[in-house]
């Protein structure tokens, strides 16, 4: 079968789809089992075919894979949450609140920045927190919930994840057990929540405040994060206690 280059595709130029998989792994680093398995799971589009065995990319997949590469390596952060991060990216906005979402980003500086984290190793984690195991460090990771590397040997977190493992120990210690049938699983609903919170908010922001200018926009936000904080922690108390107030009292 002839291979059709893009350049006489009409759709594309060679200039745009340029790449073939072997040229995404040398620019990458991964391998083509990797870039496969990320277009199956939707954090890479797919490629633009020309045979059943042949495909072409553009600079957007290296890009991507970068990206990818990135939030793995220096944030340790696992699979869901790059997908969750890229399905937010700049695809859901027009050009224009790209644009301005980039001047806010600009100026909020390191109110936004990712925390310098660094690697933490599993076994002293595990620990100091006597009531969490390997099967809940497995089920975190199945879930995507953290991300783990293999660094000289030894399974490493990153500090952003350190406190979740810290914190479920602390769930297990006040009662709540594998034996009661609780487990990671019963945490992931949160962070979808917030995916989803934080999704609406960007959106609603974007399209609420590119009339006041990157700089009163980002001075707005870094204000009112502390506040909006604070208010998820309130209703999510009053929402405890309406339900247990309409709870009915036994007699």
């Amino acid at each position: 079968m002839t291979t059709t280059d893009p350049s006489t595709n009409a759709n594309g130029s060679s200039e745009e789809w340029r790449f073939r998989m072997r040229d995404l792994c040398e620019e990458s680093g991964f391998s083509r089992q990797a870039i496969h398995f990320y277009i199956k799971e939707g954090l890479l589009p797919p490629g633009r075919k020309t045979g059943r065995n042949m495909a072409w990319y553009s600079a957007k997949h290296v890009e991507r894979l970068s990206i990818i590469k990135k939030l793995q390596d220096e944030r340790f952060l696992p699979l869901r949450a790059i997908k969750a991060l890229l399905d937010g990216g700049d695809e859901d906005f027009s050009s224009a609140q790209q644009r301005f979402l980039g001047q806010v980003k600009t100026r909020l500086g390191a109110a936004v920045a990712p925390r310098a984290t660094g690697p933490v190793k599993l076994s002293p984690l595990l620990a100091r927190s006597p009531h969490v195991d390997q099967q809940d460090i497995d089920e975190a990771i199945a879930l995507d919930l953290i991300g783990t590397r293999d660094v000289d040997g030894e399974t490493v977190v990153s500090e952003e994840d350190a406190w979740m493992v810290e914190q479920f120990g602390q769930m297990r210690e006040l009662g709540f057990t594998r034996e009661l049938g609780f487990t990671l699983a019963d945490v992931a609903f949160y962070q979808e929540a917030m995916d989803q919170l934080v999704q609406r908010e960007v959106m609603l922001l974007s399209s609420r405040l590119a009339g006041v200018g990157a700089e009163r926009a980002a001075t707005m936000i870094e204000k009112a994060l502390p506040v909006i904080h604070d208010f998820l922690i309130r209703i999510h108390e009053k929402r405890v206690r309406d339900f247990f107030e309409a709870v009915q009292t036994p007699t």
